[in-house]
């Protein structure tokens, strides 16, 4: 069942065009300070939201990343 959002995600995070890359690392940046300070306050305990959006933020660097790669070999 997670091997179906995985596949998701990354299809998205590859279909979209770099300003919208960088605008998904912003906002999922954001996410992730907002759970961790709430997570800190002890006002949540959404453990798995944090690791999801950890793997967001990785899967949106990756994408970033094959395509700096693929520019440059041009």
């Amino acid at each position: 069942m997670a091997k179906a959002s995985t596949k998701a995600s990354s299809s998205k995070a590859h279909q979209q065009t770099d300003a919208e890359l960088a605008h998904s690392e912003r906002d999922l940046q954001d996410q992730l300070f907002r759970l961790k300070f709430q997570m800190s306050m002890g006002q949540t305990e959404s453990l798995k939201k944090i690791r999801q959006l950890r793997k967001d933020i990785a899967r949106v660097k990756t994408v970033k990343r094959e395509r700096a790669i693929a520019g440059g070999k041009k």
